[in-house]
């Protein structure tokens, strides 16, 4: 187990890390998501004792490990930016840390091969590093950190620089890995999807700060607030300020909704609704949920998927349908919230009333 207690980070007058209270158990698979600046890195170098808090410790295994060197440390790390022993063959790259732990001849020959297959390096592991691709490259770091067993494994979004395909396997096949090896694995990444495709647990954070953490499920399904809520949005998250009166929703100019069942808690008055864009419908639902009126912006087509952004009144929204959906720039358009799927903050951005249990 790994546990951060009170943690803070300074560098300067900037604040990197604000007082962080995590906690990791082995055999589990912890994501940290947030934007470029959220803090992953500058936690991942406390944890691997690259960097030492300003204030706080870091505990392992229930030992005070703070003033500990990563060179001490249970750990590997992995980088979006590949590092590797340029003068050595990917083989002995993968094989390194076995050999400095002085790992018997046979098992480190069938770890190394075992990680190779995985990872689709088998054809390679008599080249140098220099010969390969940048995503050949990256997989031999992943494959290092993969054999050296350790009781901590740190993944700064090691995917990043993968084609498409092998990253998508790589994101199916990691959450088997990490349950078979028995240690603790934290894996950065600035994409909702792939926190969600890698289960796990979640530490949402944001300008330095674990806003939630949790089953990354829940995380998604029940965020604490809105700034947790849009952490876990991509495309970003739909928003309008709204008012309730008994069991009507004004939105904006005169806009009403039905408060749903789940929301009907609420005390009348002023509130922010939010909503992921794959419940922005542009069909009618048939449930008697009225329309919305939008006027079109831009449409994206990826072929399988369309995003079309619109604004309602004032607010820029956007909708995520399914196939090729296409409009011109400044049509009118109905569109329909699920009511069902309204999560509602209060004025402090909290989540005014926990939303119900429902599929993503």
């Amino acid at each position: 187990m790994i546990e951060l207690k009170g943690v803070t980070k300074t560098v300067g007058a900037e604040t990197h890390i604000h007082s962080v209270d995590l906690r990791f158990e082995r055999g589990t698979l912890n994501v940290l998501l947030g934007p470029t600046l959220s803090g992953k890195t500058s936690l991942m170098r406390l944890m691997a004792g690259l960097d030492r808090p300003t204030s706080g410790t870091v505990h392992f295994d229930g030992k005070d490990v703070t003033g500990v060197s990563v060179q001490k440390r249970d750990v590997a790390m992995v980088y979006q930016q590949f590092i590797n022993y340029p003068n050595m063959s990917v083989y002995e790259n993968i094989a390194s840390p076995m050999r400095v732990a002085r790992v018997a001849k046979a098992v480190i020959d069938r770890e190394v091969r075992k990680a190779a297959e995985l990872l689709r390096l088998t054809p390679y592991l008599d080249r140098m590093p220099l010969s390969l691709s940048g995503g050949q490259q990256q997989r031999t770091a992943l494959a290092r950190a993969i054999v050296k067993n350790a009781g901590l494994v740190l993944l700064d979004e090691p995917l990043a620089n993968l084609d498409y395909k092998l990253r998508e396997e790589l994101r199916a096949e990691l959450p088997r890995i990490f349950a078979e090896a028995g240690t603790i694995f934290v894996y950065a990444t600035t994409e909702p999807s792939e926190a969600l495709l890698l289960g796990g647990n979640t530490a949402a954070l944001s300008q330095g700060r674990v806003t939630q953490f949790g089953p990354t499920i829940d995380v998604y399904r029940m965020p604490a607030d809105l700034i947790t809520a849009q952490t876990f949005a991509d495309p970003p998250l739909n928003t309008v300020a709204a008012t309730k009166s008994g069991l009507r929703f004004t939105l904006g100019e005169g806009a009403e909704l039905p408060v749903p069942d789940h929301l009907r808690a609420l005390s009348d008055g002023s509130y922010t609704l939010a909503f992921h864009p794959h419940h922005l419908r542009l069909d009618a639902p048939g449930d008697g949920t009225p329309p919305l009126p939008g006027r079109v912006t831009i449409t994206e087509i990826t072929g399988s998927e369309s995003f079309v952004h619109l604004f309602f009144q004032e607010e820029s929204w956007v909708s995520l349908v399914h196939g090729i959906c296409h409009f011109e720039p400044d049509e009118q358009i109905d569109v329909y919230i699920d009511p069902a799927r309204l999560m509602a903050f209060d004025g402090h951005g909290r989540a005014a009333l926990p939303p119900p249990a429902l599929a993503a």
